[in-house]
């Protein structure tokens, strides 16, 4: 059998006459006296149709491709081992990575956050020292039957400690003792100490969190969450940054005594620089970890892990993850003026008009720049004040919608007078009536 196709366009085959397969299907004449034979065009639509499909396909892909090339797509965070966890970004609040965010569970030492969060807060508002001497009772003498077994920084009745000792005995050496030395030293009594931490706890909105003693030791009433936690470690940080520099201290001597901070991250990372470990035998594993990288500063907490090695090697990937995949983004800054309009019926016939404070986002890592434009709710009618919301900046990043801004003003713009208003009044009244 002999058979040929010879292509005679770019849509369809033909064969000449004389070169006809034996048995060939029928065969349709065309006008210059070619023979097509008509299976062989149903194959060839066919088969074109698959080309065309699979053109379309492949352009839809590559133009996909090209459009998210910059815009940082984020992989799935890794798993953790951990009863609950989260990673946050301390300038903005937002969570970027969460599991059983909310799950209450025992803090056991995670709880000196608040400890010493309020002791930086006396030392702020005047009311403590750090170099004030606070007395030690038996309560808070580390041979008390109740830190039997727990960390303790060892102090003694009748021996010199200060408050500044003492914040170092509880960052550092984690000491149950020192906790109740500067709870009785602050408040009267740990129990009002307590209360004092719950006020707080209720005044940083901290609402699954609730403390029965200062220090984190066992107790079924005494809870909190990975979400307080961070809300917690974020307010030390925020409010009181020159007591946080303690939290990245790698040791403490006291009382011819040297121990080691427990969060073992401060001395394999050089960008994290805080905050607390905590473990009881109820709580499992936990720490609360901070660190910052070119500009941005993430917060992890790790609750009811298994080891003091898997809560580290935890938090390590989600810092990881998270500086990696996010960044933290501050397009616009205040009193940047980013137009100016005009005015009618002002004694200025232009005012400033920008944001009136910081604005930072969390962003998806990528390489394309954040875009700008801006939104005037015409006419702008005096008199304007400082912080008068008068429009909308929107920013966007590769053609996508990241956030609102309130368009303000940024510089008064009194009244003009009668006359002048009447003027203005009219030439807005003509351009109404142009359109």
């Amino acid at each position: 059998m002999v058979s040929c196709w010879i292509r005679a366009s770019q849509s369809l085959y033909v064969c000449p006459k004389n070169l006809r397969p034996l048995y060939s299907p029928p065969l349709v004449t065309l006008p210059d006296d070619r023979e097509i034979d008509v299976m062989s065009v149903k194959r060839l639509v066919v088969q074109n149709l698959r080309c065309w499909l699979f053109g379309f396909a492949l352009a839809n892909l590559l133009l996909t491709t090209t459009v998210n090339a910059g815009a940082g797509l984020v992989p799935a965070p890794p798993s953790i081992n951990a009863d609950s966890y989260i990673l946050v970004d301390f300038d903005t609040g937002e969570v970027l990575v969460e599991h059983n965010p909310d799950l209450k569970l025992p803090p056991a030492s995670l709880t000196k956050l608040m400890t010493a969060y309020i002791l930086a807060q006396e030392v702020e508002l005047g009311r403590l020292g750090l170099n004030d001497v606070v007395p030690v009772s038996r309560n808070a003498w580390s041979q008390n039957p109740v830190f039997n077994g727990s960390s303790l920084m060892w102090i003694e009745p009748g021996k010199v400690v200060t408050v500044a000792e003492l914040e170092r005995g509880i960052v550092i050496s984690s000491g149950n003792d020192a906790t109740v030395a500067i709870a009785e030293h602050i408040a009267g009594s740990e129990k009002a100490f307590v209360d004092l931490m719950n006020q707080y706890a209720s005044e940083m909105n901290l609402v699954s969190t609730h403390f029965e003693n200062s220090h984190g030791l066992p107790h079924p009433d005494h809870s909190s969450t990975a979400r307080d936690l961070a809300a917690l470690a974020i307010a030390a940080i925020r409010d009181h940054p020159d007591r946080y520099t303690v939290y990245k201290e790698r040791s403490y001597t006291y009382n011819d005594i040297t121990q080691y901070n427990r969060n073992h991250l401060l001395r394999e990372d050089d960008t994290v620089d805080g905050l607390k470990t905590g473990y009881t035998r109820e709580a499992g594993y936990g720490l609360v970890a901070s660190a910052k990288r070119k500009g941005m500063r993430l917060i992890s907490v790790v609750m009811g892990s298994s080891s003091t090695g898997s809560r580290k090697a935890e938090t390590r990937s989600l810092l990881n993850y998270g500086f990696r995949f996010y960044e933290t983004v501050r397009p616009l800054t205040p009193e940047q003026v980013l137009v100016e309009h005009r005015v009618w019926k002002g004694l200025s016939e232009q005012v400033s008009l920008g944001v009136s404070r910081d604005v930072v986002l969390t962003l998806p890592r990528a390489s394309v720049e954040i875009t700008q434009s801006v939104e005037v709710d015409t006419p702008l009618i005096a008199p304007l004040l400082v912080g008068d919301v008068v429009g909308r900046v929107l920013l966007s990043r590769n053609g996508e919608a990241v956030a609102e801004i309130p368009l303000e003003v940024l510089n008064n713009i009194e009244a003009a007078g009668f006359f002048a208003r009447l003027w203005d009044s009219i030439v807005l009244w003509f351009q109404g009536l142009a359109g």
